[in-house]
């Protein structure tokens, strides 16, 4: 079992991983040997409250299908146990942040001083932007 927060526990068998051959450069090793991990979580085996639900769609973004299946691929590394542990690791981050609440904006109104300030940085440019124009010689 993998502790993601205290109240949330996931079991390693809900975890399917299957190793892929990694894409890019790496020379004869890499169209050889499959040391990238896929690791496929679907979400509905464990029981989230509905506002971190949303919030697990929205971070993991196109890493989820419709189904409401996780998809990490973890090919950093060159050995298949450190990208199956860095893409456990990578999902639990993910299921971690997604039961962090945000804190509610509170909205505040401006300072004096900071109108003040504004107002005066416009002032300044507007000089700056009306010596521009054409001079006329009055002489």
């Amino acid at each position: 079992m993998l502790r993601v927060s205290r109240d949330l526990m996931i079991d390693e068998n809900d975890i399917e991983i299957v190793f892929v051959r990694a894409s890019g450069p790496g020379g004869q090793n890499v169209n050889k040997v499959s040391t990238a991990a896929q690791l496929r979580f679907d979400t509905r085996k464990i029981a989230l409250p509905p506002d971190a639900a949303e919030r697990l769609v929205r971070l993991a973004g196109s890493r989820m299908t419709k189904d409401g299946v996780i998809v990490i691929q973890a090919f950093r590394f060159r050995t298949q146990e450190r990208n199956k542990a860095d893409g456990i690791e990578r999902l639990l981050e993910l299921l971690r942040a997604s039961l962090v609440r945000p804190t509610p904006r509170r909205p505040t109104k401006p300072t004096f001083g900071s109108k003040q300030r504004r107002l005066e940085g416009k002032k300044r440019r507007s000089d700056i932007k009306a010596g521009r124009g054409a001079r006329r010689f009055d002489d």
